[in-house]
């Protein structure tokens, strides 16, 4: 939807406090009662551009939850993670997300709903997601899971923390070492899954 697009842009360009429903409007062509008419107000607007945020984050680990890895060994399922992993950075490193986090996390105080909101159904989904990749292969006896949450968390502080750091931090963005680095962390977290 334009308004969305629109509003996600002005958020990110100029941040949640300067940004106003009739910015919003004036940029989107439409009226101010019409803004009015699908969002309440400014903090309702800012969390329909947040919710759109999470659902395109959390769709490609939705997808790799649902895809059953092939049973060929670690290093191939090494490689199908770092697939994953560097959708979830190239994601991460988007404008769009980068600048969404940093009005949510400015704005955590004065809404903390909006926060929980991130939380609940940004992170916490996103961990359900990819703790069920690990549990299908400790279903499929590839290896021994104990705790997939702890797992499914560490896979993504490993994948996407350097990202969200940079982004929190208006940081430069330099995928390709984010990347490297990544590859190098999954290797060693991957060493310290029990495989059968």
């Amino acid at each position: 939807m334009r308004l969305l697009e629109v509003a996600a842009r002005l958020f990110l360009e100029r941040g949640f406090d300067a940004t106003s429903i009739d910015a919003v409007a004036e940029a989107a062509r439409v009226s101010k009662p019409t803004v009015y008419g699908q969002y309440r107000d400014k903090r309702g607007l800012f969390e329909a551009v947040l919710r759109r945020e999470i659902k395109r984050w959390l769709a490609p680990m939705a997808s790799a939850a649902e895809f059953e890895f092939v049973a060929t060994g670690k290093r191939s399922f090494e490689q199908q993670l770092f697939d994953l992993g560097c959708q979830l950075i190239s994601f991460t490193n988007g404008t769009s997300t980068r600048a969404t986090a940093r009005v949510m996390y400015s704005q955590a105080h004065n809404f903390p709903d909006i926060a929980d909101l991130g939380y609940r159904d940004g992170w916490l989904k996103a961990v359900d997601n990819i703790a069920k990749i690990f549990e299908r292969l400790a279903a499929r006896g590839d290896i021994k899971l104990a705790h997939s949450s702890v797992v499914a968390e560490t896979f993504l502080h490993i994948a996407i923390g350097p990202a969200s750091r940079s982004a929190l931090h208006n940081q430069p963005v330099n995928a390709k070492l984010q990347k490297a680095r990544f590859k190098i962390a999954l290797r060693i977290f991957l060493d310290g899954l029990d495989w059968n």
